[in-house]
């Protein structure tokens, strides 16, 4: 029991388990959505072309609106924000619902509703990830990400085989109203939420240092530069992106993924399949077992380690031929990944001011967003100008690579304790 996730954050906190259970469940509906945009655009058309557009519509608005979203969270009660934003995209869930119900047969219209829906999302989220650590004291963050890192990866596994099913039972307009109603209960969860406004920033003392003594800035209006200077002078928090980009950049092996199907293994669609779902099976079984974590306090040393795991397993994973071994490792890969990504963000929330908080978490959905992207375009010419083989191989021992870099050049990340946490 001491190793499965820690539900400590849910009993503990009656505001944090209504938030928790609120996105849990809008997070599935909004995965069926996602995927019945998908369908819908392809049983008009007919074209994969104007599928991969959906993605496009939602990748641009989202970095975006990313870091203008982390700014607004840092001026406005982020409780205000993140129910004028949730709700905002359940209304977009009723115009897709009244354009199926309609007959409508527009693909402008979804997607224009997609990039609505993801401008939505870039304000809400930083809003909803600042208001953890004045929810939860700092020990209890960790468990408290495992949990959410848990939400969002069954989210990614369960919601589009849901909202297959429904759209094959019951239509395109059933999938977009039972994310309609998801939505309620995220509405729900934030009503119940006191008021959540930014601190003021501290105002640094004679000494040079803001102490205990130190008065409070009044809150102004927050910059996306300032967010951006103030990470450039924090280097603890600066090498989190930097290792994150590390592993989804260098060593992204997702857009391969079709060509390793038939070349590797003389698999088809099924396989492709199989290899999408191993990393989210990883990461989910690294969110049920993720109650040690909370006893971890080398935060610095623990992101090291498991980007580099993430490295080492793909390194693993380009070199075998067996499928059931590639996908040991590719699950391997996706466990390693969810464990960074709980320590990565207590470190962005324990370490940060709250005053930042909101515009570092809009660069984190930046990150997040167009950092696998791009490790798509580079493992994707990297495989054309060489092969399949030593794009992932190369990519995996190239994260390795960088990680070992950053540990030399920073050692003092390496020292981070969640005891003292310093930006």
């Amino acid at each position: 029991m001491r190793y499965l996730a820690d539900l400590t954050p849910l009993r503990r906190s009656a505001d944090f388990r209504r938030l928790w259970c609120g996105n849990t469940v809008s997070w599935m509906g909004q995965q069926m959505t996602a995927l019945a945009v998908s369908l819908q655009v392809y049983a008009i058309t007919g074209s994969t072309f104007s599928v991969g557009l959906v993605g496009l519509f939602s990748l641009v608005p989202l970095i975006a609106a990313g870091l203008y979203g982390g700014a607004v969270a840092d001026t406005v009660d982020r409780r205000a924000l993140g129910l004028v934003s949730a709700s905002g995209a359940a209304l977009l869930s009723v115009v897709l619902a009244a354009a199926a119900l309609a007959g409508l047969q527009q693909v402008w219209l979804l997607y224009a509703v997609v990039a609505l829906q993801s401008v939505c999302f870039a304000m809400s989220t930083p809003a909803r990830s600042s208001m953890i650590p004045k929810l939860l004291p700092r020990e209890q963050l960790p468990a408290a990400n495992a949990l959410s890192s848990l939400t969002a990866n069954l989210g990614l596994m369960g919601g589009p085989m849901l909202g297959g099913a429904v759209v094959g039972l019951w239509g395109f307009q059933a999938a977009y109203l039972i994310d309609v109603a998801a939505f309620s209960a995220s509405l729900y969860a934030m009503w119940r939420l006191p008021s959540m406004r930014p601190e003021p920033a501290a105002v640094t003392g004679p000494a040079g240092a803001a102490g205990a003594s130190a008065e409070r800035r009044p809150q102004g209006r927050a910059s996306v530069r300032g967010g951006l200077r103030f990470l450039v002078t924090r280097p603890n928090l600066r090498i989190t992106f930097l290792a994150d980009l590390a592993a989804m950049v260098l060593a992204q092996p997702r857009a391969l993924f079709p060509a390793v199907a038939g070349l590797w293994y003389g698999g088809d669609t099924k396989t492709v399949g199989l290899l999408v779902a191993a990393p989210a099976v990883g990461a989910v079984l690294g969110g049920l077992f993720s109650g040690w974590l909370g006893r971890i306090h080398r935060h610095g040393l623990a992101v090291l380690l498991s980007v580099a795991g993430w490295g080492t397993a793909v390194t693993v994973f380009g070199l075998t031929r067996n499928l059931w071994l590639g996908l040991l490792f590719l699950a391997l890969a996706g466990c390693a990944d969810s464990i960074s990504a709980v320590f990565r963000t207590t470190m962005l929330q324990a370490a940060t001011p709250d005053d930042m908080r909101g515009r570092l978490q809009g660069v984190f959905i930046v990150v997040v967003a167009g950092g696998p992207r791009l490790g798509d375009f580079l493992a994707g010419s990297a495989a054309d100008l060489a092969s399949p083989s030593w794009a992932v191989v190369g990519g995996g021992l190239a994260c390795v690579a960088a990680i070992v870099f950053i540990a030399a050049q920073w050692r003092n990340f390496a020292r981070y304790d969640a005891r003292s946490p310093q930006p």
